[in-house]
């Protein structure tokens, strides 16, 4: 953790502790909802407690890098980077409204940029919703390039049996499998999100011909889902009763997918964008990325 540093206009920098959850998630909340209203979407966090649960859960995380902003004494922004793997993964980033347009996003933006780099990162991503033009502008000059419009999907899943492929539950066994997934997909794996996940419940794994082809940490905008086939994620797809918060993330240029969610009753909430710096490998089979990347 970063000690505390103070800007010339007098901006303090320090690390966010556990104590700072509920104005943070305040702050997130009407961030949030305040971008979100203005161009007609539904926010991201249902209510400023649903935000503070959230980060909570980021600021107690021993593998979550916080900084939070402070003005004359008062928290005014926070941002988080996820260090859990070769490539750190940005968010959520949140401004006080009565402090938007004053550079402080620019400041913690660079601040995580900063942590990224400290640490050896190969790379760092984050998504970005598709309708906030500033943030993609200020990404866009801080050296992010864009990589894959993201479409989240809502809704009920649809109870279908595709062929051949089973899902289960996953366990420890399956690390080596599925590490293996994702670095053929990817080119690096996400090893201690999938253990997380595998230790929570939360983690999925499909079976074909005796083989694991496909992967899932949870079908919720902070999981991420991958496989060989398209039928490997609309398995895991299927297999669960609800998603996790707004939904799903699936890549816009997925059509063969994206078709098959629209057909089965899913309904597009918002359209979003994956941004990158550093190691990028144009992903090979199908995968849902997370809120992160």
């Amino acid at each position: 953790m970063a000690g505390s540093t103070v800007s010339s206009n007098g901006l303090k920098l320090r690390p966010g502790r556990p104590e700072d959850a509920p104005e943070l998630g305040r702050i997130c909340y009407e961030a949030f909802n305040t971008i979100a209203s203005k161009h007609g979407y539904p926010c991201d966090f249902p209510s400023a407690q649903i935000a503070t649960e959230v980060l909570r859960g980021l600021l107690d995380h021993p593998k979550t890098y916080s900084i939070v902003a402070e003005s004359n004494g008062k928290i005014v922004g926070s941002n988080f980077l996820d260090e859990r793997g070769t490539i750190t993964g940005v968010g959520p980033v949140t401004v006080d409204p009565t402090h938007q347009n004053s550079g402080l996003g620019r400041v913690l933006m660079l601040d995580v940029m900063r942590r990224s780099k400290e640490i050896g990162a190969a790379g760092i991503r984050l998504v970005q919703s598709a309708y906030h033009t500033r943030s993609l502008a200020l990404y866009t000059k801080l050296g992010f390039e864009t990589r894959e419009a993201l479409t989240n999907f809502a809704g009920t899943p649809p109870k279908l049996n595709v062929p051949a492929r089973e899902v289960r539950n996953a366990a420890e066994r399956d690390l080596q499998a599925c590490n293996e997934l994702c670095e053929f997909v990817h080119g690096h794996n996400r090893s201690e999100e999938l253990k997380e996940a595998i230790r929570g419940g939360s983690a999925l794994v499909v079976e074909y011909d005796g083989r694991i082809t496909g992967y899932s940490t949870g079908l919720a905008l902070f999981g991420h889902s991958l496989g060989e086939s398209n039928q490997d994620i609309m398995a895991l797809i299927a297999h669960v009763d609800g998603f996790g918060g707004p939904g799903i993330l699936v890549p816009t240029r997925n059509y063969g997918l994206m078709r098959w969610c629209l057909r089965n009753g899913l309904k597009i909430n918002q359209q979003t964008t994956l941004m990158t710096i550093g190691l990028y490998n144009e992903p090979q089979g199908a995968y849902l990325p997370s809120v992160l990347f």
